[in-house]
């Protein structure tokens, strides 16, 4: 009986044995597939890094300013009698906008020339009485200040007929209209906006560490977020005497000519800043940039060799110093020469060493100057 059991547990042991070698040889082979296999290559568009011209330039938001900007009020209260000007009127100083009611200035105005004029023959009388000596120089005296007050009472209600006539202060684009024929007007009371559009002021901040860079003189391009693709250019008339403390940015501003008025107070645009002559950069799609927090890098494809020893089309990751951006390109400024051969697109599903098929079928947008669709 005992002998039956030692070699039962003998066979048993002989066949766990057996399946455990069978089983350490699958995982083996299985090791060792997994370590020799390739994955299938990437495919990636790619451009060959070239030399441009680069602008050397600042960009920076801004928001349109009129020169000269104001709201339209009546210094004198009254009611409005007449209203001479519409809506988004272009108007030249000293135009009459609107005129207050005057009727009761204009009766003083004749009960006052009256007494002047009564003044006036009074002066002229007793100056020919003084010239016979029948009265006295103080008699005269006091005819002639009366003739002098009444005369001032006369030019000071002309004055205030004058002020009730509203006018333009200076030439401009008039507003939207606030006011109504008929409405009582409290002095100080709003008429319209008027804004002198031409010329018209850019007002920029840029970074404390440029401020040093932003002369007066230097030119400015300015553009809109329209599709027009309009430019306007000016140069910068101030910069300002302090740095913001919440930001650590100063304000510039540029003055640019707006003959035809597309420009309007309070609009966004971005502002370039001429810095100084061109310089030669590498200039690359903006998609061809992997962007990270420890550094920027784009993908240069090269020959690689594998463990065996094999060559292949391969990436390698190259950290690289941005420089300026305009369109659709970013300019680099160190580690990539001219020449190389920069993946464009596909670069968030790479790593370094990665095998990559090159199809440039259908590449990224690369334009200095790019425009939207349908513009």
């Amino acid at each position: 009986m005992a002998k039956r059991m030692i070699v039962t547990l003998g066979v048993a042991i002989a066949i766990i044995a057996t399946l455990g070698f069978v089983k350490f040889k699958q995982i083996q082979t299985a090791i060792a597939e997994g370590a020799a296999f390739q994955p299938p290559p990437e495919a990636v568009t790619t451009i060959v890094a070239a030399e441009d011209q680069w602008p050397t330039t600042l960009s920076a938001i801004g928001t349109t300013v009129a020169v000269q900007g104001v709201t339209v009020s009546a210094d004198l209260p009254g009611m409005v009698e007449r209203i001479l000007f519409e809506s988004g009127q272009a108007v030249r100083q000293g135009d009459v906008l609107a005129v207050l009611d005057t009727k009761q200035e204009q009766a003083q105005l004749a009960a006052l020339e009256a007494q002047r004029e009564l003044a006036r023959v009074t002066f002229e009388r007793m100056q020919g009485l003084l010239n016979e000596r029948v009265i006295s120089q103080a008699e005269f005296d006091r005819a002639t200040a009366d003739f002098r007050q009444t005369d001032a009472r006369v030019g000071e209600v002309r004055a205030v007929i004058e002020r009730k006539k509203i006018r333009a202060p200076f030439s401009g684009i008039l507003g939207l209209r606030q006011v109504n024929l008929g409405q009582y007007l409290a002095g100080g009371g709003e008429l319209v906006t008027l804004q002198s559009l031409s010329p018209i002021y850019a007002n920029f901040a840029v970074p404390q560490q440029a401020a040093s860079q932003m002369s007066v003189g230097r030119t400015v391009r300015i553009t809109t977020d329209d599709t027009s693709g309009a430019q306007w250019t000016g140069r910068v008339t101030a910069v300002d005497s302090k740095v913001d403390e919440a930001t650590r940015n100063i304000q510039i501003q540029a003055t640019l000519a707006n003959p035809d008025g597309r420009l309007r107070p309070g609009m966004f645009v971005q502002a370039e800043v001429t810095l100084g002559p061109r310089r030669s950069l590498v200039a690359v799609p903006a998609s061809a940039i992997s962007y990270a927090p420890y550094g920027d890098s784009v993908f240069v494809v090269a020959d690689l060799k594998d463990p065996d020893g094999r060559v292949y089309r391969g990436v390698r990751q190259q950290v690289v110093k941005l420089g300026p951006a305009r369109g659709d390109q970013v300019s680099i400024e160190s580690g990539i020469k001219p020449g190389e051969e920069i993946v464009t697109s596909g670069v968030f599903k790479l790593r370094n060493g990665v095998a990559v098929v090159v199809n440039n079928k259908v590449q990224p947008g690369n334009n200095p100057t790019p425009k939207p669709e349908n513009s």
